[in-house]
């Protein structure tokens, strides 16, 4: 398993949230649930401008196996996606932590975050899952 990154929070269903500042989140999926969907062939992104919900569904990526819906980690506006995954969704599968974002939100209330899982909140929580 790869390292998890000490500046991300998480959500149980795999997503990571980076606080940007100016109250920007970028949002991603770790790189254990990348493991677990298998080779990515499409990203299906939200609309730059949408507004999402905490704990929603508002992107899908598919692969050969499934196709699982990202949560919003903050409620809020999203303000960029990834355009390079619609040409490169693999980009997921190689670097989730980095160039495999996925969208980025405005968020409109930053306390949502301490709802999420701190870094080793989230290892522990792939532990159970492995037993």
């Amino acid at each position: 398993m790869s390292e998890i990154p000490g500046d991300l929070k998480f959500m149980k269903s795999h997503e990571w949230a980076r606080v940007e500042g100016d109250g920007k989140v970028t949002v991603g999926i770790s790189d254990h649930a990348q493991g677990l969907l298998g080779d990515l062939v499409y990203v299906e992104l939200p609309n730059v401008g949408d507004h999402v919900d905490a704990g929603n569904a508002c992107a899908v990526v598919e692969s050969v196996k499934a196709a699982s819906d990202i949560y919003a980690p903050v409620s809020g506006t999203v303000v960029a996606i990834n355009d390079a995954l619609g040409d490169k969704p693999e980009t997921i599968n190689e670097d989730a932590f980095g160039e495999g974002w996925i969208f980025v939100i405005e968020a409109e209330d930053a306390s949502q975050l301490n709802d999420l899982l701190d870094p080793d909140a989230y290892a522990e929580l792939l532990e159970e899952d492995d037993h």
